[in-house]
């Protein structure tokens, strides 16, 4: 028997395990589980892992299962993972496996599928900070946009091109005309965010070959140099 101590400052004497004790059983239940479904043996799991270059030996995938390994290294989680296919932060929170889980120490018991999106950051939780990721996400929306008007004014300006009468035309250049902004615009709202980003420290994601033209040419210093001796 444990105590947990709640939200409200209220101790409580219950049969749950501590919080850890429930994250590795979350954990290990879960690779069992997965294991099992795949048909592997604990052997061929150890396996997989020894092949992505993080040997975890059988007898320690069996003590984990069982409940008889003390401690869980997130390395470990990680490349359990990866063998079973699957996300690190589907192993610590299952869900439709595990109804319930804590997502701190002495914190209520919550359902697995909400501690699960406040671990991922997909629900936002007030006072917590995202880092970049918010700016890497708007990244990612504006580089879709633009690809998807570049490639619709592509096919406007072949229909254009191949339209059998002076409307189809006209419909075609107008949809050339639409798209064409909407690519411009994404890509210059793409270049203000990498500028910003880069004015944060932050390294850019790297662009498609299609917006090789968002972010500015770096300046030529071979030329510069010449032109302050000149």
């Amino acid at each position: 028997m444990t105590q947990c101590r709640f939200d409200d400052g209220t101790d409580e004497d219950d049969d749950f395990p501590e919080w850890e004790d429930r994250v590795k059983a979350n954990v290990a239940g879960e690779v069992r589980r997965r294991r099992k479904e795949r048909g592997w043996s604990a052997q061929e799991l150890a396996e997989r892992c020894e092949q992505l270059g993080h040997p975890i030996p059988r007898n320690v995938i069996a003590n984990m299962e069982s409940g008889r390994r003390a401690n869980l290294p997130l390395v470990d989680v990680m490349v359990l993972a990866a063998a079973l296919k699957t996300y690190p932060a589907c192993l610590i929170f299952p869900v439709g496996y595990v109804e319930e889980t804590q997502e701190l120490p002495f914190q209520q018991l919550v359902p697995t599928w909400e501690a699960l999106r406040r671990f991922t950051g997909e629900e936002h939780v007030p006072g917590y900070d995202a880092g970049l990721v918010p700016d890497f996400e708007r990244h990612a929306s504006l580089v879709r946009t633009a690809l998807a008007g570049l490639e619709e004014e592509e096919r406007a300006r072949f229909a254009a091109k191949t339209a059998t009468s002076r409307a189809q035309q006209e419909e075609a250049d107008r949809q050339r005309a639409k798209y064409g902004d909407q690519a411009i615009a994404a890509k210059y709202r793409l270049r203000i965010l990498r500028r910003e980003l880069r004015e944060e420290g932050a390294v850019t994601p790297d662009l498609p070959p299609a917006l090789n033209d968002v972010d500015p040419p770096e300046p030529d210093t071979d030329t510069d140099t010449t032109e302050e001796r000149l």
